[in-house]
């Protein structure tokens, strides 16, 4: 089996992922297969993609819940990928070593050369974070983009993981959380930042934010109310406001 890191530097590069804010568009997920078609674990296959069994590598998918209910209701949007976690299982179990634990930065990435398509990391992730790729009969994963956070290539500003990159509203930040004072740590502080699943005891380096309460009130400072509600039809400002609006409805 494969052992991870000896001495690892500290360093644990993952990504911290607001669920506040995360409006379930999938422009991480689109962004990454398209970054990664082209990049180390490329090619990310589609076999019969709108065919009744299709069969695809994806390294985030996001998943939509509902959570409360009546006027509490609220949909949640829940990305997930990689954990990229401290004490990952998926490594341990590996027999050949081609799953590994990098010691300089704490990513976890797969060998290809050497993976077997045994499946057995796939079996010991709880997050259903690995990929099988029929096609080439090997598993994939989330890299954090290691090709691109590393290219010098790039200006500083771009190395960040395409999933980052291309988040339209900045649910996903990008960072050392290894370090107690880095950016994505004091947001983890701040939010009250939580593991997945903690009672795995992978100690996941990943972090999810957790949604605010609502605001059901226009109290000040606490936002606009959860509804709208009437104010009549008496008034001559309402009907001047009903003519405006089904003039600018044509």
């Amino acid at each position: 089996m494969t052992s991870l890191p000896a001495h690892p530097t500290g360093k644990q590069l993952g990504l911290v992922i607001d669920l506040d804010i995360c409006v379930g568009c999938h422009a991480c997920a689109v962004n990454c297969k398209e970054w990664n078609s082209g990049g180390q674990m490329a090619p990310m296959t589609d076999e019969d993609p709108y065919g009744p069994n299709p069969l695809g590598v994806w390294f985030n998918r996001i998943h939509s819940f509902e959570v409360g209910e009546g006027r509490e209701s609220q949909t949640v949007h829940f990305p997930r990928s990689c954990l990229h976690c401290a004490e990952p299982a998926c490594v341990t179990v590996c027999p050949t070593g081609a799953s590994y634990k990098r010691a300089e930065d704490g990513i976890v990435l797969v060998n290809e050369d050497i993976c077997i398509g045994c499946k057995l990391c796939s079996w010991a992730c709880p997050y259903g974070a690995r990929e099988y790729d029929y096609d080439v009969g090997v598993m994939k994963k989330c890299t954090l983009c290691v090709d691109k956070i590393y290219n010098e290539n790039l200006p500083e500003i771009d190395r960040v993981p395409a999933c980052v990159a291309t988040c339209p509203v900045g649910a996903r930040h990008f960072g050392d959380l290894g370090d107690p004072e880095s950016s994505v740590s004091r947001l983890v502080a701040e939010r009250q930042g939580y593991d997945l699943m903690p009672e795995q005891g992978y100690r996941p380096t990943n972090k999810y934010l957790p949604p605010r309460p609502r605001k059901n009130s226009c109290e000040a400072g606490s936002g606009a109310p959860a509804r709208l509600e009437s104010l009549g039809n008496g008034n001559i400002g309402n009907v001047l406001l009903r003519w405006v609006d089904r003039a600018l409805s044509r």
